[in-house]
């Protein structure tokens, strides 16, 4: 029943990617024929992404605690502990990599459109030296930065109230207060799927009033990010298995093989969760981890291990600030590594994810709302990207998890074909 529930989500997912791309070819078509004549349809997608953001620090909130809660700190142990700092490290790791390749390879630059927007300077907490930003990680009044939408703020209560909820539920064996934090998230997520049916209207409408404005010179820096996030995710990918191979002294192109299957249903469906099933198997019956390993990391990783989400929302930002000429310190750029590692975890499986998890980072550094919407476009081919790499690093955690526990067979892996 769980497995049809997770299927038609996915699929419904899929629908609505396919409507978005339609939406933004129709919205540029419109954009060229009518040129300005349609800005006064614009306030249909500020509308909508109002809507959207309205549901952000609470959809934040409420996903940082039942995923950091989940973890049964009882049962889990030196195993867990270990598992979530390698999390932890390669999503710091994928973050940073993104920021990098978007410094260097410069998508967004070529093209100032901050004349179209209100571009606010980001807020002064995350603005000084680097000992001034790490503090201004740490919130005073969590309901204060609620309000103020300081989502680096929620994400670190968050994971502090998920950890105590934990140890909470293990020590009084009560865990009532998880499920209702589950079941407030399922609503929260239903709300967005709602709100998430407009998304092709509302796309359609920015694109057109966007392109009607600039022309198609705004979708130029648009191809030269999905190619700089492509190559990012690439070498990321070789480097990530490259540590693998050496740490687990196993062979390159035998863990390619042995992943193959994962890799292309990651690609072909998008979806961690339909593609976890397959990647526990072949991890057992293919690259020899012990089913206790992969049993705990898998499931685990899928919640709390997602590179391919921090790398986007790291690469996203660095070539929006570059559309909109918005300069960023040294200060910025670690707050940038440290939002998006923390914003990783509370992804939320709706219509259009990509583009919502967007709407938590985007307005916190300063950056328009409606630049995300340039991105609708290439949201397909970004999920896929973003899928492998998330799939791909929870298999790898677990080999570098089993390894070090001695459950990895060796000659399962090298006979597996």
């Amino acid at each position: 029943m769980k497995g049809g529930f997770i299927m038609k989500r996915d699929e419904k997912k899929r629908n609505m990617s396919r409507q978005i791309i339609i939406a933004t070819a129709l919205g540029i078509l419109l954009g060229l024929i009518f040129k300005d004549k349609l800005l006064f349809l614009r306030f249909i997608g500020d509308i909508f992404l109002r809507l959207i953001q309205m549901s952000i620090v609470l959809l934040v909130l409420g996903h940082i605690i039942e995923a950091v809660g989940s973890i049964n700190p009882g049962k889990v142990g030196k195993l867990g502990a270990m598992t979530f700092a390698i999390f932890m490290i390669s999503s710091v790791l994928a973050s940073t990599w993104g920021v990098f390749m978007g410094l260097v390879f410069s998508p967004g630059s070529g093209v100032d459109i901050s004349a179209m927007s209100d571009v606010r300077a980001v807020e002064a907490a995350s603005m000084g030296s680097l000992t001034e930003t790490i503090v201004s990680f740490v919130p005073t009044n969590v309901v204060g930065s609620m309000a103020n939408n300081t989502i680096i703020h929620v994400l670190l209560f968050g994971m502090f109230f998920g950890i105590a909820a934990a140890y909470v539920a293990d020590a009084q064996g009560n865990t009532r207060l998880l499920e209702m934090t589950s079941l407030f998230n399922k609503t929260i997520v239903k709300m967005i799927s709602g709100i998430m049916v407009i998304a092709p209207a509302a796309i359609c409408v920015i694109m057109a009033t966007t392109i009607g404005q600039l022309g198609l010179q705004i979708m130029v820096p648009l191809a030269r990010y999905l190619g700089v996030y492509a190559l990012a995710t690439l070498i990321f990918l070789i480097v990530w298995q490259i540590v693998v191979c050496v740490f687990c002294r196993v062979g390159f192109v035998q863990l390619t093989k042995n992943m193959g299957r994962m890799s292309l249903v990651a690609l072909a469906t998008t979806s961690s969760a339909i593609t976890l099933p397959t990647a526990m198997e072949d991890s057992i019956e293919k690259l020899g981890i012990g089913r206790r390993i992969t049993n705990l990391v898998l499931p685990l990783g899928m919640s709390l291990n997602s590179n391919g989400a921090a790398m986007h929302m790291a690469i996203t930002i660095i070539t929006i600030k570059q559309i909109y000429n918005v300069h960023y310190g040294a200060g910025h750029l670690f707050y940038i590594v440290a939002l998006t590692t923390l914003a990783s975890l509370a992804n939320a499986v709706v219509p259009g994810a990509g583009l919502v998890s967007l709407t938590m980072v985007i307005p916190a550094m300063g950056l328009p709302m409606e630049s995300i919407v340039l991105f609708a476009g290439v949201d397909w081919f970004v999920g896929m990207l973003r899928t492998i790499l998330n799939v791909n690093a929870d298999v790898f955690s677990a080999l570098l998890v089993a390894e070090v526990e001695g459950e990895i067979d060796h000659s399962v892996f090298n006979s597996a074909h």
